[in-house]
């Protein structure tokens, strides 16, 4: 199940799949994958990207799973 509320946030702070990637030492696809819902985020990887990227964001509202993965966000 993708991650729709963290891809939109985002987009929005201009935050790309390869940053979030650098930060935390993964492969872009391995971080691509996550955000899609083929895998999931560990929790310190979780509290890391919402530390890091978005501090006014609440942890549940960002990683928020949606039942379907092919909604975009826009």
């Amino acid at each position: 199940m993708a991650l729709i509320n963290l891809k939109k946030e985002m987009a929005g702070a201009d935050v790309t799949v390869e940053t979030m990637a650098q930060f935390l030492q993964l492969h872009r696809n391995t971080v691509a994958n996550k955000i899609e819902g083929t895998s999931k985020f560990t929790v310190d990887e979780a509290f890391k990207i919402q530390e890091r990227f978005f501090p006014g964001i609440g942890l549940a509202y960002l990683f928020k799973e949606s039942d379907s993965p092919s909604v975009k966000a826009g």
